[in-house]
C-alpha cells in the first residue's frame, strides 16, 4: 500500500501542479456559466438585438389593412400598389420583404430579396392567425373574449405521495438535475479514462515503466496511476461545482434586479414566439428555483460522487489495459469501440427513453448493470429511486470495477513488458492466462 501511496502522490501532484489544470480549472466554469448567461440574455432580447424587418404589405382582403401592428423587430407598411407593382419595386424600395394577402385570404406569400428566417416567418405567421380567426369569429357572430376564456390551457401541478404528507414532484428541476449530472459522468469517464490510456502508453514508449516495475508490482503501478489521475478528476469536479454554483448565484441575484416591466416585456416576446401555449413565464421561473430548492441536493450529490468514481474506475482499468497492450495511439483504435459503445450507448438512450421512463423495466435494469448505471442511475436518481435498487446497483458497481479490475490487472503485467508485437485479442486472451 506505501508503494501505491507513493504512485498515487505522483500522478495526483504532477497533474494539479501544472498550469493548464489550474486554468481549466477556473476557465472552465466561467465559460460555461457565461455562455449559460449570454444565450439566455440573447433568446430573451432576441428581438431588440436583431436587425429591424422591414415588410410591405399588399392585402387584398382588406382584413390586414392597418391591424398589423409591428411587434419585435418587424414593422409593417401598407401598399395600394398591384402585387406586380410592388414586386418591380421592392429591391428599389429597400424594404427587406413583401407580404402578399388575396381577396380570399388563403395562398399567403411573402416575397423578399433575401431568405426570411424561421422566426421571422413564424412571427408574421403568429400575428396573421390571430387576426383573420378573430375575423372569421366576429363574421360568424361568436364572442372572441368569451371563446378566449374558454380555451385557457388548464395547467397541472404534480404532487408525491410520502409517509410524511405530499410534496411537489419538482419533475423540471429533476430532469434538469439528471441530464446535468449524467452528462458529467459521460464526459469524465472519456476524459479522464483517455488521460489513463495515454499516461501508461508514454511511459510504456520511453521505456520509464521497465524502471518503474523493478521496485513495484505491475498491478500496483496501474491501480496507482488509476487512482491517482481519478482524484485529479474528482478535485477538478469539485472545484467546478463549486465556482459554478457561486457563479449562478451571482447571475441569479443579477437577473432578480431586472425590473418587473422588463420581466413582463420579455415575458410577453417569449409567449408570442412560442409553438405552444405556455404559462407566464416569470411564475414558471419561481417554480422551477422552488422546486430545485425541494431536490435534496446532498444526497444527489454524494450518489454521484460514487458513480463518477464507480465508473472512472471501472472504465480506467480498460483503458490502463489498452495502454498497457499498444506501442502507439494509432493501435488504439481497434480497442476503442468496444470500450465506448456502453458509454455512447447508455448516453443516447438515457436521454431520449430514460428520463421520460425512470421507472420502466429497461431503465432499473440500465441502471443495474455496470458498464451502463452510472449514467443510467443518475438520470433515475433525481426522480426517486428505491432504497433496495439504489444499494444493489452500488454493490454491483463495486464487483463489477473488481471483477474488472482484475482481468485488466492479469493482461496488464504481460502488455506493460511488450514492444514491437501487435496486439489483438486473441493475443490479449493468451496474456490472461499466463501465470505469474
Amino acid at each position: 500500500m506505501n508503494k501505491i501511496w507513493l504512485i498515487i502522490q505522483r500522478e495526483y501532484l504532477s497533474r494539479v501542479k501544472k498550469k493548464s489544470f489550474l486554468v481549466m480549472t477556473f476557465l472552465v466554469p466561467c465559460l460555461f456559466i457565461g455562455m449559460i448567461v449570454l444565450v439566455g440574455y440573447m433568446a430573451a432580447r432576441q428581438n431588440e438585438l436583431g436587425d429591424k424587418k422591414v415588410v410591405e404589405v399588399v392585402d387584398e382582403s382588406g382584413v390586414f389593412t392597418g391591424r398589423l401592428k409591428g411587434a419585435g423587430n418587424i414593422e409593417y407598411h401598407y401598399s395600394k400598389e398591384s402585387l406586380a407593382t410592388a414586386k418591380a419595386g421592392l429591391l428599389k424600395s429597400g424594404d427587406d420583404y413583401l407580404l402578399y394577402v388575396p381577396a380570399s385570404m388563403s395562398g399567403v406569400q411573402l416575397f423578399g430579396a433575401k431568405t426570411a428566417s424561421a422566426l421571422t416567418i413564424q412571427n408574421i405567421e403568429s400575428a396573421l392567425t390571430e387576426i383573420a380567426q378573430s375575423h372569421r369569429l366576429a363574421a360568424a357572430g361568436i364572442d372572441t373574449a368569451m371563446l378566449t376564456k374558454a380555451q385557457k390551457p388548464v395547467t397541472l401541478d404534480a404532487k408525491q405521495l410520502t409517509e410524511t404528507g405530499e410534496k411537489d414532484a419538482q419533475t423540471t428541476a429533476a430532469t434538469f438535475i439528471g441530464i446535468f449530472a449524467a452528462l458529467l459522468v459521460y464526459m469524465s469517464l472519456f476524459i479522464y479514462g483517455i488521460q489513463v490510456m495515454r499516461g501508461v502508453m508514454e511511459e510504456k514508449i520511453n521505456r520509464i515503466v521497465e524502471v518503474i516495475i523493478s521496485s513495484v508490482k505491475p498491478f500496483q503501478l496501474m491501480m496507482g496511476k488509476i487512482i491517482g489521475i481519478g482524484l485529479v478528476g474528482l478535485t477538478q469536479f469539485v472545484l467546478w461545482i463549486t465556482i459554478s454554483v457561486v457563479l449562478s448565484m451571482g447571475a441569479g441575484t443579477a437577473l432578480m434586479h431586472k425590473s418587473p416591466a422588463k420581466v413582463a416585456q420579455t415575458t410577453s416576446a417569449t409567449a408570442k414566439i412560442a409553438t405552444a401555449p405556455q404559462a407566464d413565464n416569470a411564475g414558471g421561473m419561481a417554480a422551477v428555483m422552488k422546486s430545485v430548492e425541494n431536490i435534496p441536493i446532498v444526497y444527489t450529490v454524494l450518489c454521484f460522487l460514487f458513480y463518477f468514481l464507480g465508473g472512472y474506475l471501472l472504465y480506467s482499468a480498460i483503458f490502463a489495459l489498452v495502454g498497457s497492450a499498444v506501442d502507439n495511439e494509432t493501435e488504439t483504435q481497434q480497442f476503442m469501440l468496444p470500450i465506448t459503445l456502453p458509454i455512447v450507448f447508455t448516453f443516447m438512450i438515457s436521454m431520449n427513453f430514460v428520463i421520460n421512463n425512470p421507472d420502466s423495466t429497461i431503465s432499473i435494469w440500465l441502471s443495474m448493470i455496470p458498464f451502463t448505471s452510472p449514467i443510467a442511475m443518475m438520470i433515475r436518481i433525481p426522480f426517486g429511486v428505491p432504497p433496495l435498487q439504489l444499494a444493489a446497483s452500488m454493490v454491483l458497481m463495486v464487483l463489477g470495477f473488481l471483477f474488472t479490475t482484475w482481468v485488466a490487472g492479469r493482461i496488464y503485467r504481460v502488455g506493460i513488458l511488450m514492444y514491437g508485437k501487435k496486439a489483438s485479442y486473441r493475443e490479449l486472451a493468451k496474456w490472461f492466462t499466463y501465470k505469474e
